[in-house]
């Protein structure tokens, strides 16, 4: 004969209570003291779980396991359920503990442990369920992006109870004030959670790492952690570098051009002064170098570097000022300075020439105005006082020769 599932379960709960009337009879009148232990319990789905009662002081006094529908796993040390995953761990007067394997959200509910008394005494226990989020995945990057493009990260996980925590990192730096959102899986019992992550693009990110991580009590302080690499593309820097700091005639100077962007610019141009290199046989490009053979003062002038990729371009200069060799150093510091030092002499002599003459030709301008005046005061006509001055002024040179 066939049974069903549900027949098997009806059988089950007979046999259970027939247990129990069996148990009361017999052994329920001398254990009014006694009273059965248990604790609650917390499992992650997928895990095992066991639970335990326990009596200190028992004369022979049937226990038993019930499950939340009030249906009897273990009587005893005899099973009442055909359910694979429940197993005995350990039947005494004093014990009586059971395992579940491979728990699922649906075990979750109270379980009572009955000790057989007159009248019954139960105590309950607690199972709670936890659900596992699914490994987490990171959506909405497409490689790659420009610099200074928004770019949006999305982080899903499924399936966690109670729901868990989303964070972002970038490298090691934990990116922080992102927000997240929860809601309710199809079942009604387990989370889905999403967090949203916008930033914007920067050639510093390129080839940095953005991780998701998951963290819940399931995972037992392992996360589970998704990761993005990031690919951003940006113009060239560009910087020149000289093979010496101060050039010589007559020396080699070698510039290098250290361009630098995503993707990376290949090859550079070189000019001078705005036009082409005047001397290609003496200035060699060689990839971004540039070597100047044998320096001379011709070579002086700006020389510029440009680098170019499918983003746009940069570019850098060099002033190219050719040092005298037979110089020593501080030489032409000197001189301007010794020649600074005649040219203020010169000005200060001359000023003081200048100075000098005027104040002379301004008192001989007026020794000559009084003499002149002498002999012309009592004349009394014009013609008379000309003829006065006139003698006065032969008076005088003879006095002068005769006083010589």
């Amino acid at each position: 004969m066939i049974f069903k599932p549900s027949a098997l379960l009806c059988l089950s709960s007979i046999w259970g209570v027939l247990l129990q009337v069996a148990a009361v009879k017999n052994k329920g009148r001398g254990s009014q003291g006694q009273f059965p232990v248990t604790q609650n319990v917390t499992a992650i789905e997928g895990g095992t779980v066991n639970l335990t009662c326990r009596v200190d002081q028992n004369d022979n006094t049937s226990l038993q396991w019930s499950n939340p529908a009030q249906q009897t796993l273990y009587f005893d040390d005899k099973k009442a359920l055909r359910d694979n995953r429940i197993e005995l761990v350990r039947a005494s007067w004093h014990e009586l503990s059971i395992s579940i394997s491979d728990v699922s959200l649906s075990d979750e509910g109270q379980y009572t442990c009955s000790l057989f008394t007159m009248p019954v005494k139960t105590s309950k226990a607690f199972l709670t369920v936890l659900g596992v989020p699914e490994k987490p995945h990171i959506t909405g990057f497409t490689s790659p992006v420009m610099e200074g493009e928004i770019i949006q990260l999305t982080c899903k996980t499924s399936g966690s109870k109670p729901a868990a925590d989303i964070r972002w990192f970038k490298g090691d730096q934990e990116i922080t004030g992102v927000q997240k959102l929860q809601e309710r899986d199809g079942n009604g019992k387990t989370f889905t959670v999403i967090s949203v992550l916008d930033f914007r693009g920067d050639r510093k990110d390129d080839g940095a790492i953005v991780r998701c991580r998951v963290d819940h009590e399931s995972l037992n302080a392992t996360p589970q952690i998704a990761m993005q690499l990031l690919e951003i593309h940006y113009t060239p820097t560009v910087k020149i570098l000289p093979s010496t700091p101060v050039p010589q005639e007559g020396q080699q100077l070698i510039l290098t051009c250290e361009s630098k962007g995503k993707p990376l610019p290949e090859p550079v141009l070189w000019t001078k002064d705005g036009g082409d290199l005047p001397d290609p046989e003496r200035m060699v490009v060689n990839g971004r170098e540039l070597t100047i053979t044998f320096l001379n003062k011709t070579d002086n002038g700006t020389y510029r570097c440009e680098a170019v990729n499918s983003i746009g371009k940069n570019s850098a200069e060099y002033i190219l000022i050719i040092n005298d060799p037979n110089a020593y150093p501080g030489q032409a510091a000197t001189d301007h300075a010794l020649i600074g030092g005649i040219v203020a002499v010169v000005v200060f002599v001359t000023l003081c020439s200048i100075i000098l003459l005027g104040r002379y030709l301004a008192r001989h301008k007026g020794t000559y105005l009084t003499n002149e005046a002498k002999g012309a005061e009592d004349a009394p006509d014009a013609d008379t006082a000309i003829i006065n001055a006139e003698g006065s002024q032969v008076n005088a040179e003879e006095k002068k020769e005769y006083f010589i």
